[in-house]
């Protein structure tokens, strides 16, 4: 089996002894070569050498924006599938959140994450399947995890100027300090979005939408934060969505979302756990992110599901559940 590993070497928690202990372990059951990113787009370049080199396994080690960058390198702009082979896509976690990773049953700790992919891969050479998962088709970029339109893209975007300022890292803490203000902000104008679902008339007077491929939503530290609880990577999409940004009746949707048992619901939100499509358009130029990245200002979004877009090594569904 030949393999790629792409390190992120200015992710959080990546460091070059546990890409050197990752590396060891793994030339002792693959081809590897090593290539480390250098800017950004980086990984979605090395990627698509990774494809045109028909290797069996792109290993990404990083946090949740290399991850996307590789998935993008890899199947090319959306729309249709790439035919014929496309590299499976493993994932050691580097970053502060690694939302994609955990969702998938990895283990945060890059050792632990190193030794579940060592007996993933040797399961694989045994002859079990990789896992096949859905991804989103954000029209101009494939989404992973997460997506949104509104306080989370402002807020992405406020985290990734304040990184590019100051040069530190991101934290749950900075995301804190940037999320409170940025909501007061949004609750003191008018909703500006209109969301449509599949065989529903479109809902008007919507402040924010999020869109997820897979649940939680985020994690803060250890914590997870669900918007979609039953949404899952070999289903439809998730969508969360408000029509107020009043005080009380969002403080009690908080308190549901980060409960052990969410039951998520409102009189204000709009939320299924399985869709084919949403569409969001905007009455002026609105903030927006896909995997956490900030992508600019759109006035029109649409998500589709890609059902079994791509093999990924990670645990059966199954085996995610029983942990849990």
């Amino acid at each position: 089996m030949r393999a790629v590993l792409i390190v992120n070497p200015n992710a959080t928690s990546t460091t070059p002894a546990g890409r050197d202990l990752l590396a060891h372990a793994l030339e002792s059951r693959v081809r590897l070569s090593v290539e480390h990113t250098g800017h950004r787009g980086h990984a979605i370049e090395i990627a698509q050498q990774a494809m045109e080199d028909k290797v069996d396994l792109v290993i990404a080690h990083g946090g949740d924006g290399t991850v996307n960058e590789v998935v993008n390198g890899l199947l090319g702009r959306p729309g249709t599938l790439p035919l014929g082979h496309v590299p499976a896509v493993a994932v050691v976690p580097g970053g502060s959140a690694n939302v994609f990773a955990r969702s998938l049953g990895i283990p945060q700790d890059p050792t632990e994450a190193t030794n579940q992919l060592i007996d993933l891969i040797s399961a694989h050479a045994a002859g079990q399947p990789w896992r096949r998962i859905g991804l989103m088709d954000c029209g101009e970029r494939w989404g992973v995890f997460t997506a949104g339109m509104g306080v989370d893209g402002e807020i992405v975007a406020s985290v990734e100027a304040h990184r590019a300022k100051t040069g530190k890292g991101v934290s749950p803490t900075r995301y804190m300090l940037v999320t409170v203000p940025t909501v007061v902000k949004a609750s003191r104008r008018e909703p500006r979005l209109t969301l449509e679902l599949p065989g529903q008339p479109p809902v008007t007077g919507v402040h924010f939408a999020f869109v997820s491929n897979s649940s939680p939503w985020t994690y803060v530290n250890a914590k997870p934060i669900y918007t979609n609880p039953d949404c899952r990577f070999e289903g439809g999409l998730g969508v969360f969505a408000t029509t107020s940004m009043g005080i009380w009746p969002n403080l009690g949707l908080a308190r549901r979302m980060w409960s052990k048992r969410p039951n998520i619901k409102g009189k204000h939100l709009i939320r299924d756990d399985d869709v084919a499509t949403v569409r969001i358009t905007a009455d002026s130029p609105t903030a927006c992110q896909v995997d956490g990245d900030y992508i600019g200002e759109r006035e029109t979004m649409t998500f589709t599901s890609v059902p079994n877009a791509l093999e990924v090594a990670a645990p059966a569904l199954k085996n995610i559940a029983d942990q849990r």
